[in-house]
């Protein structure tokens, strides 16, 4: 049993007796014993606002444009008594922590500096209602792609127009896949859209540029100035102040610190944009953590894209041996370009959002032009290797040697220690729940930053049972593929469902073993899950005459293989994602098709049935299997 302080490493001051230690590579109570957290994430459903599911287009633009609208109600409904039911379901399925995602959209819709004051008190409601069914909580700054305006979640619309943008024009300039827009904005079918496309935005042109600037801006882009603030430093400061003005609303509760919320996860799955990218001419030769699926641009192509020039790319499918390029196509936007016209701004003033944008920066032009990567009249790249190097490299003789970028260690760990600097004035005794992008090592961070109150943050997913959404007979060693521990792919081939469960549980076991470069300190693994829409939808009746409706077996075999990974030596403390309260199974999560809520409406007993989770009839059976101990060693769920 590890010794366990009696002063809190980081105020001096006694700790309380539900205060959770971070010590020995564990989370432990005040007695001394080794907490393991099991929980979920509640909610997917916070990307966006009731009522504005992904898919729907109708008025889309327009409520972005006019300010957007309230995220209240997000995760939980307090008025009508339904989030009583879906806590109560939540513990009795033995879950002790929840992962509480919020949208940076949801607390700094309306404009710069203005923020929604009365979703943050919602909030405070809702966490005493997650308190008083005895859950710890950590919040999550939660982003995908940015934000839900270019195909993901998380930013606030005028995030967009602030780096010069016009999204009306992103579909047709491929600059990014709008579920909504899907495939054409005059003419969409977002049902239609395939498995994890919205995953491919990360290799197109805005959420490139936008995390681009959001990291980097000052190296790479710094005639790109607001306010007389680079927009790196204009958009960091922003998200920063939005997120440390709920820490500072939860610690003026005066009853949540520490007794409910235990900490904070820093920015989710976190993009490099371009930074570091080798030769904008060319697509990366290994698969990477960016999806290739359907028409591919490469960065150079897509800067020509976005200036409205016609381009034939790459088109790519995904099957069963994973990405495999099928052929060309060409992409025309038919001359609309991507980058906002200058009558936007008249005299360089946003009429509705107030900022001055800097004379060096000129709108209606790409900016990456602007800096002299690129020609737009002639479309040629002088610059191919532009973010490759530190901007120092333009300064260094011929026989120097010049400093390639690293994302993790140059851009991504300053902006972390900004943010954790802004939460831990807020919350003195935060766990700092550090998670660096997908599957990259997090780079050593200064001791006194983590001051003895720190976790390993990392997402894990079954990539191929994701994409293919079938629970397969072979699988692969994908992480290991991704580090470079086999010289082919034959190597990392798993077969037979033993080989698979073995090889889940060894990746985690990688990513636990990355903790120790932060120090002595535990590992959650913040999302963790399958999808539930598996063959076609065949468990929910939408296969062969409905005869397979109510089979979850291959879903309970997937969860199982993921959560059993987490097990065993790993004893890994995880929280599943998701749970919401308004999956339905035509849309699954209510964003870009996704379908991983280990609860769905839809699965509720028609009127006269019983309504009681019943065998493997429904989604969360995949998750009863566990709970009953069918198929594995012990539940999920315990405090050891």
């Amino acid at each position: 049993m590890p010794r366990v302080p009696v002063l809190s490493p980081t105020t001096g001051e006694r700790t309380r007796p539900g205060f959770v230690h971070t010590i020995e590579g564990n989370f432990v109570d005040s007695h001394g014993r080794t907490l393991l957290f099991r929980g979920v994430n509640l909610s997917g459903s916070s990307k966006a606002p009731v009522g504005e599911p992904s898919y729907l287009l109708d008025g889309f633009w327009e409520s972005a444009e006019a300010g957007g609208n309230s995220f209240i109600s997000r995760p939980l409904n307090l008025d009508d008594g339904s989030a009583d039911v879906h806590l109560a379901r939540l513990r009795g399925w033995g879950f002790n922590v929840l992962r509480y995602p919020v949208a940076w959209e949801a607390l700094e819709h309306e404009g710069p500096g203005i923020y929604d004051y009365e979703f943050m008190d919602y909030t405070m409601r809702v966490l005493r209602k997650c308190k008083e069914y005895g859950f710890k909580v950590y919040m999550d700054p939660h982003q995908d792609i940015w934000s839900r305006y270019c195909g993901g979640s998380g930013a606030p619309y005028w995030t967009l127009v602030a780096c010069g943008m016009n999204p009306r024009n992103f579909t047709a300039t491929q600059s990014t896949i709008l579920h909504n827009e899907y495939p054409l904005a005059h003419e969409p079918d977002p049902a239609s859209v395939p498995a994890m496309m919205w995953s491919t935005n990360y290799g197109r042109l805005a959420p490139q540029t936008l995390f681009t600037l959001f990291f980097a801006g000052r190296d790479f882009a710094p005639n790109c100035v607001i306010d007389d603030q680079n927009i790196q430093d204009y958009l960091q400061s922003h998200y920063i102040e939005a997120f440390g003005q709920l820490a500072d609303k939860i610690r003026d509760a005066g009853d949540l610190l520490d007794d409910c919320v235990i900490g904070w996860d820093s920015m989710n799955e976190p993009s490099e944009g371009l930074v570091g990218y080798p030769d904008l001419l060319s697509l990366p030769s290994q698969q990477g953590s960016t999806l290739k699926k359907g028409p591919t641009p490469t960065p150079a192509q897509s800067l020509r894209l976005g200036m409205g020039q016609p381009q034939t790319v790459e088109n790519w499918t995904f099957n069963t041996f994973g990405p495999q390029r099928s052929g060309s196509v060409t992409i025309d936007p038919k001359g609309l370009a991507v980058w906002a016209d200058p009558s936007t701004e008249p005299g360089g003033v946003h009429p509705r959002y107030g900022w001055r944008r800097s004379e060096d920066w000129q709108l209606g032009l790409d900016i990456w032009a602007q800096h002299g990567v690129w020609d737009i009249e002639t479309g040629y790249v002088m610059r191919p290797d532009y973010f490759r190097y530190l901007p120092a490299a333009e300064m260094a003789g011929p026989d120097e040697e010049v400093a390639e970028v690293e994302f993790v260690a140059d851009y991504w760990a300053p902006h972390w220690q900004a943010w954790a600097q802004r939460i831990r004035k807020a919350h003195p005794e935060a766990i700092h729940f550090v998670a660096p992008p997908v599957f990259a090592q997090p780079p050593p961070l200064p001791v006194e930053e983590l001051a003895g109150r720190c976790a390993y943050s990392t997402h894990y997913y079954d990539g191929l049972t994701l994409v293919t959404r079938h629970w397969n007979w072979f699988n692969a060693d994908a992480l290991g593929l991704l580090r470079g521990k086999y010289r082919t792919k034959l190597q990392a081939l798993r077969v037979g469902e033993g080989a698979i469960r073995r090889s889940l549980q060894a990746q985690l076991k990688m990513l636990k073993d990355d903790a120790p470069i932060l120090g002595p300190y535990p590992t959650m693994v913040g999302e963790i899950g399958i999808p539930y829409d598996m063959d076609g939808r065949k468990a929910y009746g939408w296969t062969d005459g409905g005869r397979h409706k109510g089979d979850y077996s291959s879903q309970q075999r997937a969860l199982d293989a993921s959560l059993n990974a987490a097990d065993g030596s790993n004893a890994l403390s995880y929280t599943v994602w998701t749970y919401c309260p308004d999956n339905v199974h035509p849309w699954g999560d209510l964003w870009n098709m996704e379908d991983l809520s280990l609860w769905s409406v839809d699965d509720l007993r028609p009127r006269g049935e019983s309504n009681v989770y019943q065998g493997s009839g429904d989604k969360s059976s995949a998750l009863s299997s566990r709970l009953t101990g069918r198929r594995v060693r012990a539940a999920p769920s315990a405090l050891t």
